[in-house]
């Protein structure tokens, strides 16, 4: 009986601990062979700005089976952040879809701390 316990245990173990990392990444890369239709108009017209706001510009977005558009719209402004729009990049013939979020800029140089040679110092750029 304990050689069956400790066989199942390890069993389930090894299950548990295989499906972890694949359940730890957050983000999906999605990649098409055709490239999303021109925007739904040439120019956005852009409200006046509001305070404690970001104007996120309108993009495709892709739900489903076809592109979907996604007109512009306000967030709310992170301190120490900067907005990145969607986007859709081509290489190599297949068009890659990057959706728009924060990202940590605390020297606000507009360049990501990740990217950052000194990203807390506000005169070093």
């Amino acid at each position: 009986m304990t050689i069956r316990k400790l066989l199942v245990g390890s069993i389930l173990a090894a299950t548990v601990g295989a499906a972890l990392p694949a359940a730890a990444r957050t983000n999906v890369d999605l990649y098409f062979n055709y490239a999303p239709p021109p925007p739904v108009a040439p120019v956005e017209v852009v409200p006046v700005p509001r305070p404690g706001w970001v104007w996120v510009p309108g993009f495709y977005e892709w739900r489903g089976r076809h592109h979907v558009w996604v007109g512009g719209h306000w967030v709310h402004e992170r301190p120490g952040h900067y907005y990145a729009p969607s986007r859709w990049v081509e290489r190599d013939g297949r068009w890659g879809y990057y959706g728009g979020g924060w990202h940590r800029d605390s020297d606000h140089d507009g360049v990501p701390d990740r990217a950052d040679i000194a990203p807390y110092n506000p005169y070093v750029r």
